[in-house]
């Protein structure tokens, strides 16, 4: 389960039998806005949402943005995840 970095559509997506998982992200000027997560139905439950934002938050602290958790997901994955606070804008 490889996440790949879509930079064209703006996003980190894990690809599973023809179905995507996915955060969609905005940047503007060093702030990552992580705005909208989806996994479909038949692959929820597999830890792919946390997968991917996993991916797109370790890309915001390894260049050194921060982040806004617009989707409530993310926010709920910030607040789990305590050693990332430090990027939350």
């Amino acid at each position: 389960m490889e996440v790949i970095h879509d930079k064209i559509k703006s996003r980190f997506v894990i690809r599973i039998d023809g179905e995507e998982s996915f955060v969609e992200y905005s940047l503007y000027d060093k702030v990552m806005n992580l705005y909208h997560t989806y996994t479909p139905p038949q692959l929820r439950g597999k830890g792919l949402a946390e997968k991917v934002v996993r991916a797109a938050i370790e890309y915001a602290k390894e260049n050194n943005l921060k982040v806004i958790p617009s989707c409530s997901y993310v926010a709920l994955f910030l607040r789990r995840h305590p050693e990332y606070s430090e990027l939350k804008k």
